[in-house]
C-alpha cells in the first residue's frame, strides 16, 4: 500500500507542477498558427537541427504540434530524434529507413503517437467529450488510412472541445474532435519540462 501512495502522491505532484499553465500556453502557442500557417505542405525538407522548421505559412498537422511545443521550450525534433536513436526498433518502420532522419521524423504522426505513448500519459479513447483537457494531443485514422494530430483547444463547441491542427488547409480550431476515427490521446509533458527525456 505505501508503494501505490507514493505513486498517486508523485502523479499529483507531477499534476500540479506541470499545472494547466503549461497546457494553457501550449493551446495559446497552437492557436497562434491560425491564420499564419495557411498552406499544407508536407514535402521533404533539409531542416537544421536542433530547432529547424519549414517555412511558418506552411506545414502539416503534425508541424503544428511541434512549433507550440517548441514555443514553450520543448523540441519535438530533438526529443523523437534522440529517443528513436536509442529505441529504433521501438518505432513504426514504415518508410523504409534503417535509422533516424532528423529531417522528417518529428514530422511523421505514427513516430509522434509512440514518442507520447512512451513519455506522456496515455489517456483513454472515449466519447465523451469531458475527458479531453486542453493541451492533450490526439491522433486519428483519416479516411483512406492516413494518420492526422491536432491539439484540445480550451474553447468548445457546446460539450466538445476544439480542436487546433492543420488538416489541409492551414492551421485552423475546428469542431472534429469525433469527426475522425480517434487513435490515440495523450498528455505530455507529465513533468517539468528540464525533467523530459
Amino acid at each position: 500500500m505505501p508503494g501505490l501512495r507514493f505513486l498517486l502522491f508523485n502523479l499529483l505532484f507531477q499534476a500540479q507542477l506541470v499545472g494547466p499553465g503549461l497546457h494553457g500556453s501550449l493551446v495559446a502557442a497552437a492557436r497562434t498558427q491560425v491564420g499564419v500557417t495557411v498552406r499544407y505542405d508536407g514535402s521533404y525538407r533539409r531542416l537544421q537541427f536542433p530547432g529547424g522548421d519549414v517555412a511558418l505559412d506552411r506545414g502539416v498537422c503534425s508541424d503544428v504540434v511541434v512549433r507550440a511545443y517548441r514555443h514553450v521550450g520543448i523540441d519535438l525534433q530533438v526529443l523523437v530524434n534522440h529517443d528513436m536513436t536509442r529505441n529504433w526498433s521501438e518505432y513504426p518502420q514504415l518508410w523504409g529507413l534503417h535509422y533516424p532522419d532528423a529531417n522528417i521524423d518529428h514530422r511523421r504522426v505514427p513516430n509522434l503517437a509512440v514518442f507520447f505513448r512512451r513519455h506522456g500519459a496515455t489517456l483513454g479513447v472515449a466519447a465523451d467529450p469531458s475527458l479531453y483537457s486542453a493541451g492533450d494531443i490526439v491522433t486519428w485514422r483519416l479516411p483512406g488510412g492516413l494518420s492526422h494530430i491536432g491539439i484540445v483547444s480550451s474553447r468548445s463547441a457546446g460539450t466538445r472541445p476544439l480542436i487546433i491542427h492543420n488538416i489541409g488547409d492551414g492551421a485552423r480550431e475546428e469542431d472534429v474532435l469525433f469527426a475522425y476515427s480517434i487513435t490515440g490521446h495523450f498528455r505530455y509533458p507529465l513533468a517539468a519540462p528540464s525533467e523530459n527525456p
